[in-house]
């Protein structure tokens, strides 16, 4: 999405962020603060430590469209075939909760979290734009 075509995104601010799953903090949670503003989360890429364990690392993900569902798993992982995997276009809606169901890890988590700041002046300019361009009545034939 190319957010500099939108004429109602005055800012977008971008947040890097990460985390560690280990055996002993095997869940991350993602939260943002609840405010009018549009908030999107990324997940770019997880990968395991060199000290990880030679076992399978299944990490599973919870957002908030998925309140009444399960996690869902969505990476694997093993040091000797596949130590990294990288995502392109993995949107969360936040809060987003991560787990590692299975490993010891350690295993690191990375993503991007954008937030949307309208400009209700444009809007504001808009109105005024449409009330400006309307004629006047002519009340010259009221009598």
């Amino acid at each position: 999405m190319d957010l500099s075509l939108s004429p109602s995104v005055s800012d977008t601010v971008c947040v890097l962020w990460g985390c560690e799953l280990n055996d002993t903090q095997r869940k991350a949670v993602f939260e943002i603060a609840e405010d009018l503003l549009e908030h999107q989360f990324f997940i770019r890429t997880m990968c395991l430590s060199a000290e990880a364990s030679k076992e399978m690392h299944v990490v599973e993900v919870q957002d908030r469209v998925g309140e009444c569902c399960k996690p869902v798993p969505i990476a694997t992982l093993h040091p000797m075939c596949q130590p990294m995997v990288s995502f392109s276009g993995f949107e969360l809606i936040p809060p987003v909760i991560f787990n590692l169901r299975s490993g010891q890890g350690p295993l690191f988590i990375s993503g991007q979290h954008l937030t949307l700041v309208y400009d209700d002046d444009e809007e504001e300019e808009e109105k005024e734009e449409v009330f400006s361009s309307t004629p006047p009545l002519d009340h010259s034939g009221l009598q």
